[in-house]
């Protein structure tokens, strides 16, 4: 490692990777360092039993040609050498209800999403066409979001609150409920969640639907390959613990094994609170540091990863968001100990491009951090092995069977194709992906207030910026967007926009 680079990154999630790939086409000497042993932050993947396991990504919206993220990708240079299957075209999404015996899908491309769902609510379709205008229209006034570098979104966007704005378009309570059926996607709350979050987010799905063969580490592999071919470098096991301030800029980055490294820029892609902690609480306006800290996180979850037996669960092409009740979808996540699991996602890893069976599925569910009490002076990870002890090991067991038996009652039989069972906790979530008590999305934004969750990538130090998912939008396509946004501050926004869309025609 050089002493000295034009920009220092810390964290190698995918807003890290992707600002450094911005910043090395541009010439600039870049480095990115990383406490873990693997890169790529969300995008991270871990085999069990031969099978492989998404962390975070388990599937990804607008990567069909011209779309907003195909054209980012474009851009950064890997969207030719990514190997993805398209998921089911008249339902990439299903929401069931444990309450009725049925199934009600999310299809890809606008037309066919209103004429899926009219099949199941056939007086409620211009309710449905009306709910994908407003979508539309709520994506269209983020001008990044569409790579226009001109124009500002319309502030009073951003206090539509998701349950309100979904409510208003109809009197059924059951379409209500599928329609807002994936808000887990952001961990909705009925009081809280803005609409722009919502509409952000299935927009792109609703576009295009798309898994990773084997797994979203192939993102981290190829952004890494781009990222060494531009002349940048990247160093894992180099865990940052302080940065080093004079003058109102940060000088160096100093690390856990006592090396320091200087650069002219420095971005992190590390969680908010801590960087503000790493930096001083001194070198930041009082306000802003005690508003930052005071910032809720998103829920975090706890997920089952399920080998199969060969040949004995079928593949299936879509993704579940299944409720015990139709009333709970905005309320999933308060649960108590004996009504959890009320929801969870589910979904399967695609291994190749035509199957029959499936090798493995991931269930999420969402845990609050503070059932983890008893154990969060623990740390585990590849790097730095821990065993956490015996209780925390038969809190993950009995939370499994219970969680299984809520599987199995939507997929009977699924006990018996089982060849194995892990799990993962907020904890696991915390000590690999680095999110403030293992949230899942960054914080919580909130519609009554949207200023308070705003965090402008340009720091008040002179060369610190910010960038991943605590700062703009979470997911694949928010973080992309949100280091376009870091990287224009450095580079010049109408600039960078001009030369991400030329890349594309």
């Amino acid at each position: 490692m050089k002493n000295h680079y034009d920009v220092v990154i810390v964290g190698s999630g995918l807003g890290g990777l992707v600002s450094a790939i911005i910043l090395a086409k541009e010439g600039y000497s870049v480095c990115v360092l990383e406490k873990n042993n693997q890169y790529g932050g969300n995008l991270q993947t871990f085999v069990r039993d031969k099978t492989i396991f998404d962390t975070g990504i388990h599937y990804i919206g607008g990567l069909s040609e011209g779309q907003n993220l195909y054209k980012y990708f474009k851009y950064i240079g890997i969207i030719d050498h990514l190997n993805l299957k398209k998921m089911d075209e008249d339902a990439f999404d299903v929401i069931s209800f444990e309450d009725e015996n049925k199934e009600y899908p999310h299809a890809q491309g606008y037309e066919n999403f209103v004429n899926q769902l009219a099949k199941h609510f056939p007086e409620e379709k211009k309710a449905i066409e009306n709910y994908c205008e407003k979508v539309k229209s709520t994506c269209d006034s983020f001008p990044l979001y569409n790579l226009q570098w001109e124009g500002k979104y319309d502030s009073e966007i951003l206090t539509l609150n998701a349950k309100e704005t979904i409510d208003q378009f109809t009197q059924n309570e059951k379409l209500k409920a599928v329609l807002a059926g994936s808000n887990f996607l952001y961990a909705g709350i009925a009081d809280k969640s803005p609409f722009y979050v919502h509409a952000l987010s299935v927009n792109s799905y609703i576009q295009s639907s798309w898994r990773c063969i084997n797994g979203g580490s192939q993102i981290t592999k190829q952004l890494l390959k781009q990222l060494k071919k531009h002349g940048g470098e990247f160093y894992k096991y180099k865990e940052v613990t302080h940065f080093s301030v004079e003058d109102n800029k940060v000088i160096s980055a100093k690390m856990k094994d006592g090396t320091e490294v200087f650069g002219t820029y420095f971005i992190s892609n590390i969680e908010p609170k801590t960087t503000l902690k790493m930096v001083g609480e001194e070198n930041f306006r009082k306000s802003f540091y005690s508003r930052i800290q005071s910032l809720e996180g998103v829920i975090s979850a706890f997920s089952l990863y399920i080998v199969f037996k060969p040949k004995t669960f079928k593949y299936i092409n879509h993704n579940y968001y299944h409720f015990k009740n139709s009333n709970d979808v905005w309320n999933a996540h308060e649960y108590d100990e004996n009504s959890w699991p009320k929801a969870y996602m589910a979904s399967m890893n695609a291994s190749k491009n035509i199957e029959e069976w499936a090798d493995g599925m991931t269930f999420i569910t969402y845990m609050k951090y503070d059932d983890l009490l008893p154990w969060v002076n623990t740390f585990n990870t590849t790097a730095e092995e821990n065993d956490r002890g015996e209780s925390y090991e038969e809190f993950k067991s009995r939370k499994a069977a219970r969680f299984l038996e809520e599987i199995e009652i939507k997929f009977p039989g699924i006990k018996d194709c089982i060849k194995s069972v892990h799990t993962s906790t907020p904890l696991s979530y915390r000590d690999y992906i680095g999110g403030h008590n293992g949230n899942m999305y960054g914080y919580v934004k909130d519609s009554n207030n949207p200023m308070k969750t705003f965090i402008a990538s340009k720091t008040k130090l002179d060369n610190l910026y910010l960038t991943g998912q605590g700062i703009n939008m979470h997911g694949v396509l928010g973080v992309t967007i949100g280091a376009v946004v870091t990287c224009s501050e450095i580079v010049g926004k109408e600039y960078l926009v001009n030369k991400i869309n030329l890349a594309s025609e």
